[in-house]
């Protein structure tokens, strides 16, 4: 053996004992060969009723499985066959919007992907868009808020839904921000021959109901009065129901660049008030999620009300105070402290949070300012004063009013 051979020896991949196979309206028939191939030869397949139906037949001894209820027990459920010929059936592309990326995540480097034409690609060929230049996202089993945060103007969406009123209730969420000029379209059953279309105006919806499973399409038209809500932070403090204890517009702006909303990435907002940086941390990122602790009832609701209304209804809210109402959660990515300011909130914000975490702090009065001069003395960071001034009247004449100084100090975890 020479001497290479021997320090770098050859390595062998196992084929993966996983696949999971992206199926057309036509079933069987809209496979390709070699997912066909894998199909023929599963030992385990697992899928909904459908899939089953539309795959046909499998060799005999195959076994059959149906998803489980819950969904999250199909991972132990296929632990349970590893090393077997396991086959999971889905729809289209299992990798958009499907149950592929959990499947990728629970095994990596053991799956392999038989991807089939999506239901987005099949949409934006109906429509002629370009799939490029439009927004994809999943209702599928979501509230229909969700889509809130995506609707700008000239912007346009394709959604998955899953319930025959979906549409509509989009089309009322859209009316209701001044966008009731928008084109809705819905396809459902495409490429079957009972493929249906069903279009209309979101001020004057026809459809109370539609086929479930749909595809929803949507080109967003402002009226006058739109509401202008972009998912770069620094929402108008209108747009926020609250008591009036809240991060202000500006300094919201700089909080979250400080924070830096990242896909996937969890924040804590600690003393979360109406859940305004929260909100907009959720919005400015695909998957972003976010814990809002807050102490006090009332601003629990507000920021409640919040989330739904734009569009960030998975926001977590608990009840609580810092330090103790961080032990036991999930790590952040982020931490955010606007209310609750302590030594003892930090130390353990700061023990929880990830390598490359980002803790953002702000403080208006003298003794928390003392505590943030404290901590970028022990710990570096970034420290700075925001000072925000707005034309107000002033007698018959306009001048500037301060509002209170801020003092925020970051810092990012090594």
């Amino acid at each position: 053996m020479s001497t290479a051979s021997a320090m770098h020896p050859p390595t062998t991949t196992a084929a993966p004992w996983l696949s999971v196979v992206g199926l057309g309206a036509s079933g069987r028939a809209s496979l390709t060969p070699a997912a066909r191939a894998v199909l023929d030869s599963a030992e385990v397949v697992v899928g909904g009723a459908r899939h089953h139906e539309i795959a046909g037949s499998v060799r005999p001894g195959t076994e059959r499985i149906d998803w489980p209820s819950p969904f999250d027990a199909l991972i132990e459920r296929l632990r349970g066959s590893a090393g077997r010929r396991v086959v999971v059936l889905a729809t289209g592309d299992p990798l958009w919007f499907s149950v592929g990326a959990k499947l990728a995540r629970a095994f990596p480097g053991e799956t392999a992907f038989f991807p089939q034409v999506s239901a987005f690609q099949l949409a934006a060929t109906r429509l002629c868009w370009s799939l490029a230049d439009a927004d994809t996202l999943s209702l599928h089993g979501r509230p229909a808020e969700g889509i809130v945060p995506f609707i700008q103007p000239g912007v346009r969406l394709i959604a998955l839904t899953t319930g025959a009123e979906t549409p509509a209730a989009v089309a009322g969420l859209l009316t209701k921000r001044g966008y009731g000029a928008s084109r809705l379209t819905v396809l459902a059953n495409m490429e079957t021959e009972a493929e249906t279309r069903h279009d209309g105006i979101a001020a004057q919806w026809p459809h109370a109901e539609v086929p479930d499973f749909n595809t929803l399409a949507v080109e967003c038209a402002p009226d006058v009065d739109a509401v202008l809500a972009p998912r770069v932070p620094g929402l108008a403090d209108d747009l926020f129901a609250g008591d009036g204890t809240m991060t202000k517009r500006e300094v919201r702006a700089a909080t979250l660049a400080r924070l830096m909303p990242m896909p996937d990435a969890l924040l804590w907002d600690v003393g979360a008030g109406c859940g305004s940086v929260a909100i907009e941390w959720m919005r400015a990122a695909r998957g972003a999620r976010a814990i809002a602790i807050e102490p006090r009832a009332d601003r629990r609701a507000y920021a409640a009300a919040n989330a739904t209304a734009l569009g960030t209804p998975g926001l977590d809210l608990r009840e609580g105070s810092a330090p103790a109402a961080l032990a036991g959660l999930p790590a952040p990515d982020a931490v955010f402290l606007g209310g609750g300011l302590s030594h003892g909130a930090v130390a353990a914000a700061w023990a929880r949070l990830k390598r490359h975490g980002r803790l953002v702090a702000n403080a208006v009065t003298l003794e928390s300012e003392a505590l943030l001069l404290a901590l970028h003395a022990e710990r570096g960071g970034d420290l700075v004063r925001l000072q925000i001034s707005r034309a107000e009247p002033v007698g018959g004449r306009t001048g500037w009013r301060a509002a209170m100084a801020v003092t925020q100090w970051s810092a990012v975890k090594r």
